[in-house]
């Protein structure tokens, strides 16, 4: 009888090994995905985000940017802030709030001197700057810059 306890002493410890391995794996791999350790999937071929967070920002600027070209286009001039944009393209209202998750919407219009023309800058700027949360400028020409060492201006890299 004493043997018999023994041999189910032992198979009740390794299946609880194996418990305690199998949660500390759950753990582990939840614990990933959870602080954002997983690989950045692409959205669309030739995507240059490097973060989810990233993807967001750049469709916020494109739409911003398409809203602009539009608005020019029927008014014969830039709007002057995020809420003229507003029905504009897919411009809503909510999109006004500088706030956009990780990044915050810098927007100012401007005029060229010795020129007629006006135009405008955007800017995203992450909250925390790191290799994948970079910040972006935009102005009426619809290129969009991107820098991972500070505030991006027309002088920093193209995003690709």
């Amino acid at each position: 009888m004493v043997s018999i306890r023994k041999k189910d002493k032992k198979t009740n410890m390794k299946r609880h090994g194996n418990i305690v391995r199998w949660v500390v794996a759950i753990l582990l791999l939840s614990g990933a995905a959870v602080s954002g350790q997983m690989t950045y999937q692409p959205k669309f071929p030739g995507d240059p985000a490097h973060s989810a967070s990233e993807a967001a920002a750049l469709g916020y600027m494109r739409t911003v940017i398409r809203a602009q070209k539009l608005y020019k286009k029927k008014n014969d001039k830039y709007a002057s802030s995020l809420a003229d944009l507003v029905h504009t393209g897919s411009f809503t209202r909510r999109m006004v709030n500088p706030e956009r998750g990780d990044y915050s919407v810098g927007f100012r219009t401007h005029k060229e001197k010795g020129k007629d023309e006006d135009g405008y800058q955007l800017t995203l700027t992450p909250k925390q700057l790191d290799a994948e949360h970079r910040s972006f400028y935009a102005e009426e020409d619809g290129v969009i810059h991107a820098d991972d060492q500070g505030p991006a201006s027309d002088k920093s890299p193209l995003v690709k």
